[in-house]
């Protein structure tokens, strides 16, 4: 019996992934096949708060930026959830949050390549193909062979500090605040740290309950400040194809500068966000300040250690080179993400492939590792590409220009048309 050799084989599920996966599932002469750990598709629950919104366009869901006519469209979700008109009254380009998680979920449902609870231990490459061993819902493991790799792993938090000797409940990462709020709602003091959309979300959610549950927010950041997300419309062109080919062109030097000086359109708030929790500091300041909220930018959290039932941090003002220690109930780290690279990927490929540094992977315009052996057989890079392509390699807008990329080169031939030259600035 012939071995079955897949084309793709895609290691984890999330948005990046799962749309490579809706788009092949669209195609006879390319087969893939997915794998994700987890039992089930879940798209950053602990931060699933009521009322919030996606910072891109319902344009940049999976499929539209390759193929507006697929089944596998926002649109055509809304119009099977009968929901079309609904958000034609919403008057809202961007999709709420908990809707964006519902219509992943209906994609995955209809793509039988798409398995959950199947972990990938270990991937090969012996003989011209790829051995990718996974163990499925906890049983026996089985090889799989395929000609190409997608590592979609994405993101994991990145806590500052090792939270591992603290109770969850009290000191975790934002991306488990809703899992922890109802314990958090009972404290004193909470502390949140960060400025991003992350936490100010979650400030702008405790300031709802604060007065039924009387507790103070100390609200600090390192930044210089609690910043809206520029939403220029020249200036958002660097979220586009034509931007990442220039950007890719760059030294590694130029473009890890070029990262630095892109913050105000790389992070932020946004607008609507900043303006309700000012809204809400405005109308419960009337009578006068209001000592129960702290905000303090300049300020990054040093340590951490537990203090008779609490826990004091230690906090450095660093602009003014100021030390302060201050006590708290609950801590909220809204301190970002980091690449979530599996080990096996470090012990089987570290050597084999071409590095920038010591620190970044040499990976080509179309997504791919260089091996210092060459050969025909790629491994697609879709997490920890911030170095090579830009902003845009964690911007929902442009993964499906990435997945088209992704596809053309397994093809050899032009699947789908990239979505280029379109836009008015030259970066050249």
């Amino acid at each position: 019996m012939k071995e079955h050799i897949y084309d793709i084989i895609g290691v984890g599920l999330g948005p990046y992934n799962i749309g490579l996966a809706a788009l092949l599932e669209e195609q006879e002469d390319i087969e893939g096949i997915f794998f994700e750990q987890t039992p089930r598709f879940k798209w950053h629950p602990g931060m699933l708060i009521d009322g919030t919104d996606l910072q891109v366009s319902f344009l940049a869901d999976l499929v539209t930026f390759a193929n507006p006519r697929s089944q596998f469209t926002y649109l055509n979700y809304l119009h099977h959830k009968q929901r079309l008109f609904t958000f034609f009254f919403y008057h809202n380009f961007e999709m709420p949050r908990q809707e964006y998680d519902a219509y992943i979920k209906w994609v995955v449902e209809q793509i039988p390549a798409c398995h959950f609870g199947s972990h990938v231990i270990d991937v090969k490459l012996e003989d011209q193909l790829y051995h990718v061993y996974v163990k499925h819902n906890q049983n026996n493991i089985v090889c799989y062979k395929c000609k190409h790799i997608v590592l979609g792993t994405g993101s994991k938090p990145n806590t500052v500090f090792d939270l591992t000797e603290f109770p969850n409940e009290d000191i975790h990462h934002s991306s488990q605040y809703l899992f922890h709020k109802e314990q958090t709602l009972q404290a004193k003091v909470i502390t949140l740290i960060g400025s991003g959309q992350s936490a100010s979300e979650i400030f702008l959610d405790l300031l709802k309950y604060q007065k039924q549950f009387d507790f103070a927010i100390h609200w600090y950041t390192q930044s210089t400040g609690y910043f809206q997300l520029d939403h220029s419309k020249l200036g958002q062109e660097i979220f586009s194809p034509d931007y990442v080919d220039y950007f890719h062109q760059l030294s590694l030097a130029s473009r890890l500068n070029g990262l630095e000086k892109l913050e105000p359109l790389r992070n932020g708030v946004q607008q609507q966000t900043l303006h309700q929790i000012y809204h809400e500091l405005y109308h419960r300041t009337i009578d006068g300040k209001d000592r129960s909220i702290k905000l303090q930018p300049l300020t990054a959290i040093k340590a951490i250690r537990t203090m008779e039932g609490r826990y004091e941090a230690t906090y450095e003002h660093w602009q003014q080179s100021q030390s302060f220690n201050e006590l708290t109930d609950k801590l909220i780290l809204a301190t970002g993400y980091q690449p979530n690279i599996p080990d096996w990927f470090y012990n089987r490929f570290a050597d084999e492939i071409v590095w920038e540094d010591d620190k970044h992977v040499e990976v080509t315009r179309d997504y791919h590792l260089i091996f210092k052996d060459q050969h025909k057989n790629q491994f697609f890079m879709q997490t920890g590409l911030e170095h090579s392509h830009g902003s845009s390699a964690t911007n929902l807008g442009l993964t499906v220009d990435r997945n088209v990329q992704i596809i053309n080169t397994v093809a050899g031939r032009e699947v789908y048309q990239r979505q280029t030259g379109g836009i008015f600035t030259s970066f050249r």
